[in-house]
């Protein structure tokens, strides 16, 4: 199986793919989608758009596991990273790829083994379990890496929108002009 993790933001997204099989794991790719900060919104909603539909496209994947929004001070920080998390699982509805959430305690558990575990511990354990030589950089790409290994280990993972209605199904009702 093949897994896109994705660690949702609007300055960067951090995306890491990796294969799953037998028990065994192994790194593919990771990286982070920047946007520039002197770009409006939109610009950097459509270049994160533009990019996720690259990834989606180049990998293939058949799972996209995306960490859920967690908000800490920062409203207006947290409602761009929302406006951005909505592009990428709407890029990956029309890639035809179901996408699974989880939140920051639940990656956690699944790669440490403590919810309340602290990043570095998150970071190195990704290492480990990769068998990788160095902690992966930047920190947004160890975090999807991190989320797309606690979709791999996961034995609850949740379906988001399996009865969705998907565009066409007749959700919207098109009338003809008398």
């Amino acid at each position: 199986m093949r897994i896109l993790g994705i660690d949702p933001g609007f300055a960067i997204v951090g995306f890491g793919v990796v294969d799953a099989a037998a028990g065994r794991q192994a790194l593919v790719q990771c990286g982070a989608i920047n946007t520039p900060s002197t770009w409006r919104l939109p610009a950097r909603l459509l270049q994160i758009s533009t990019d996720m539909a690259q990834l989606l496209d180049q990998f293939r994947p058949d799972a996209m596991a995306v960490e859920e929004l967690f908000f800490n001070n920062n409203i207006t920080t947290g409602i761009g990273v929302a406006q951005a998390r909505g592009v990428i699982l709407t890029e990956a509805e029309r890639a035809g790829v179901p996408v699974f959430e989880y939140s920051p305690s639940q990656v956690k558990q699944a790669v440490v083994g403590y919810g309340k575990a602290e990043k570095n511990q998150v970071m190195e354990m990704t290492r480990r379990l990769l068998g990788l030589k160095a902690v992966i950089r930047p920190d947004d790409a160890a975090d999807a890496v991190a989320v797309a290994l606690c979709h791999a280990r996961s034995a609850t993972s949740r379906l988001a929108g399996p009865d969705a209605a998907r565009p066409g199904s007749g959700r919207y009702a098109v009338r003809e002009k008398p």
